[in-house]
């Protein structure tokens, strides 16, 4: 049997968040709650949602391979030209585009850890070495990371905020890496919650962008805009980056359908603003009572939210929960990520956590 390369064989597979249907499925559970994926709870925006029905009787046709008019008016709302921007898979796909496209090899792309948890794949899957640097207080150790740059450094991955624990890194910060980075390393800025942020050091990637830095700012529809299931999203960067990713972009990479899901919901402002809202509302709630229930949690500037434990109980709750209807995601041996959801999902959880965390954690 033909065997791929050692760096290939030893790829841990990404797990996605078990879905609802399987669930029901396997415990015969009738009402569940998915609180694992960081998915927008109010779901897509009613326009996305009509767009997406007048567009299906031309599902015949191959869809808009340039991605013209949603990069028309993402180019109007952002002030850029369209050669800056490209369209892909989600920005999963714009991540895994960016790695083949700079990256072989020997080559090293340094990230944080505990960080998104596809970084590392996509950089193990063309033979690179990923150098990944433990977090300080939860955020990126921005200046540890800098630190790590060699010869061989291609790309450094900044998820901001971070997923899984929900931080940011602040704006003087980022200036001062910045410095320290020299031409011909790319940035990755990973703003997949950025919609969330309410902290007014949150930096502005496009300054970076404007000064003709080696920076790539990734976005999606898949959060805020409740577009996760049609997958899209869209990267900003200098042309001539832009330009030489598109020679590795697959043709049709964005589906008529997203395209015009994504474009009715850049439309739709007030679809945003009651998520952010929503999901104000469920932080502040689950703080509460998380704090009564004694537990330890990093405050968030996305929607969802990273708990920690001081023994390795994580995957033991992930189930108890689960056995209740309850979907969580563990992260490692000792935390757990929880999605902020709609009112009677986090009242839910509350009572869930309740009646088991006690047992648990003394155990």
């Amino acid at each position: 049997m033909i065997r791929p390369p050692e760096y290939i064989q030893s790829i841990k597979p990404y797990v996605p968040g078990k879905p609802i249907e399987e669930l029901q499925r396997e415990l015969g559970i009738e009402d569940v709650v998915k609180l694992a994926s960081n998915e927008n709870p109010l779901g897509p925006s009613p326009k996305a949602v009509e767009a997406v029905y007048k567009v299906i009787r031309g599902l015949n046709r191959y869809p808009d391979g340039s991605g013209f008019y949603l990069k028309n008016v993402l180019s109007e709302s952002l002030a850029v030209n369209q050669e800056r921007l490209i369209t892909g898979n989600g920005s999963n796909e714009l991540i895994d585009i960016a790695v083949r496209t700079f990256m072989t090899a020997g080559d090293e792309a340094i990230m944080g850890v505990p960080s998104f948890v596809v970084y590392p794949l996509a950089v193990q899957s063309v033979g690179a070495k990923a150098v990944q640097v433990p977090l300080k207080e939860w955020r990126h150790d921005l200046y540890a990371m800098a630190g790590e740059i060699t010869e061989r450094t291609r790309i450094i991955f900044v998820a901001n905020p971070n997923n899984p624990t929900g931080t940011i890194n602040h704006t003087d910060e980022f200036d001062e890496f910045m410095q320290r980075v020299p031409d011909g390393v790319l940035v990755i800025v990973d703003e997949a919650y950025r919609e969330y942020v309410r902290d007014g050091r949150y930096p502005d990637a496009m300054e970076y962008l404007k000064a003709e830095r080696d920076i790539l700012i990734l976005r999606t529809f898949s959060k805020v805009y409740g577009l996760a299931g049609l997958r899209i999203g869209y990267g900003i960067s200098r042309e001539e980056i832009v330009r030489e990713m598109n020679k590795v972009r697959e043709p049709f990479n964005t589906s008529t359908v997203a395209q015009a899901a994504a474009l009715a919901s850049v439309e739709d402002d007030g679809h945003v603003e009651r998520s952010i809202a929503l999901n104000e509302e469920g932080k502040a709630y689950l703080y509460k009572e998380f704090r009564r229930l004694g537990l330890d949690f990093v405050a968030t500037e996305a929607n969802f939210i990273y708990m920690t434990f001081d023994s390795p109980v994580a995957v033991e709750l992930y189930s108890h929960l689960l056995k209740r209807g309850v979907i969580i995601r563990p992260i490692g041996a000792a935390a757990v990520r929880i999605t902020i959801g709609l009112p009677e999902e986090n009242r839910l959880l509350v009572e869930v956590l309740g009646a088991v965390i006690g047992r648990i954690l003394i155990s």
